[in-house]
């Protein structure tokens, strides 16, 4: 038997789609987690959080996953290509907000509510970068942007109310 891989190949297709663009937030945050302030360590960070807002902070990402994983990765029509620059913009303001809170854990940014909170909304920016890339579904599922958009939005909710109460319980 002869199995050819071309174009057509959904199993081929499946490798380059939405989720991709997550791949640089999650090693970044794998690999330069553990340099941010102490509040924001697993012991802290979730300490005075209500577990439901753990919960849903997660299951919504979980799903946002599962949603960009079935959106392909195409960068071809204008909206997309705008979409591409936001993320890009969005990617690189999420960097610089923890640079940021790692150089400087003390200054009056990172003390700040608008500075200590700066991880938890900037993800609104390329999320909304990727709402404008994805525009169809694998397996001929129908594509509503507003999918992607109702889960980033339930998402920041969580991840940004969960990060409120952390500041407060710190503060």
């Amino acid at each position: 038997m002869n199995l050819k891989f071309n174009r057509n190949n959904i199993s081929s297709n499946y490798n380059v789609n939405c989720f991709l663009l997550f791949l640089p937030i999650l090693i970044w945050n794998v690999c330069l987690g553990g340099q941010l302030p102490q509040n924001y360590q697993p012991e802290v960070f979730s300490k005075a959080t209500p577990s439901f807002l753990i919960y849903g902070e997660n299951i919504s990402k979980f799903i946002l996953f599962a949603i960009s994983f079935l959106m392909p990765l195409r960068i071809r029509s204008k909206k997309q290509k705008i979409g591409f620059y936001i993320y890009i913009f969005g990617l690189l303001l999420y960097f610089l907000s923890w640079i940021l809170l790692i150089s400087f854990p003390d200054d009056w940014w990172s003390t700040s509510f608008i500075g200590f909170s700066a991880p938890a909304f900037t993800p609104a920016i390329w999320l909304l970068g990727i709402s404008f890339i994805g525009s169809s579904f694998y397996l001929h599922i129908p594509f509503h942007r507003f999918t992607f958009i109702l889960f980033s939005t339930v998402f920041l909710f969580f991840h940004i109310a969960h990060t409120v109460i952390v500041f407060h319980a710190i503060g």
